[in-house]
């Protein structure tokens, strides 16, 4: 199995954010040695349009087999388009093809190699279609709403007001693990009865966006 780091350039909400230093180095480094140290991965590819974060990737050990163009690296291109870029220049030119693949952002510093291991072990034995890392809710669904344009509540769900212990526990994606089935994916019918959730704990599922999301993780290293 490949793994492919999504790192692009010119992050707005914590600038320079995958090369920004963490506990001693560059925060893109743990999602690199964690895909390295999973041993069903054999390759861990960094699709990138910034030349140092390449340089950065490469010295951890990580392939940069091309560099992103532009059309691929703007705020509002899909990351599906990206990845599906990837594959195919992958598959064109080094004729790389392999039955499924993962996915680790690099903005998640505490998923190791265990969890990547473990997501891996429930593709396989569910002969998933995919398998997506997920955390779990720290409050009902149902407490969420919507605000009108002069700051009124408006509700989402009906038969709000129920106590929190009768709630039905929800879970949302934590951005650490997708892996997938590489033919499913090609033919976006990846999100099937046969995608799975890997469920992780919330102290390893933090995903950095901002400067509030990065002293959060410094914190957490830091104490535990």
């Amino acid at each position: 199995m490949i793994a492919i780091i999504p790192a692009r350039g010119g992050s707005k909400g914590l600038p320079g954010k995958n090369i920004k230093f963490l506990h001693g180095k560059p925060l893109i480094a743990y999602t690199i040695e964690a895909a390295l140290s999973a041993h069903n991965i054999d390759q861990v590819f960094v699709s990138t349009d910034d030349v140092e974060i390449a340089e950065v990737a490469k010295s951890f050990g990580a392939i940069i087999p091309f560099m992103r163009p532009a059309e691929f690296s703007r705020d509002d291109t899909s990351s599906r388009d990206t990845v599906i870029y990837t594959l195919n220049r992958l598959d064109k030119e080094f004729s790389l093809k392999t039955e499924e693949f993962a996915i680790l952002q690099p903005t998640s510093p505490l998923r190791t190699d265990h969890y990547i291991n473990e997501a891996f072990s429930l593709f396989k034995a569910k002969c998933a279609d995919s398998v997506i890392s997920y955390c779990e809710q720290d409050h009902p669904i149902s407490w969420h709403k919507y605000l009108d344009d002069e700051g009124r509540i408006l509700d989402i769900f009906p038969n709000v007001g129920h106590q929190r212990q009768t709630e039905e526990v929800s879970y949302f994606p934590n951005g650490a693990i997708y892996i997938y089935d590489y033919e499913k994916y090609l033919k976006n019918t990846i999100d099937s009865n046969k995608t799975y959730a890997y469920i992780m704990n919330k102290e390893n599922s933090i995903d950095i966006d901002d400067k509030l999301d990065f002293e959060y993780c410094k914190f957490l290293m830091s104490k535990f």
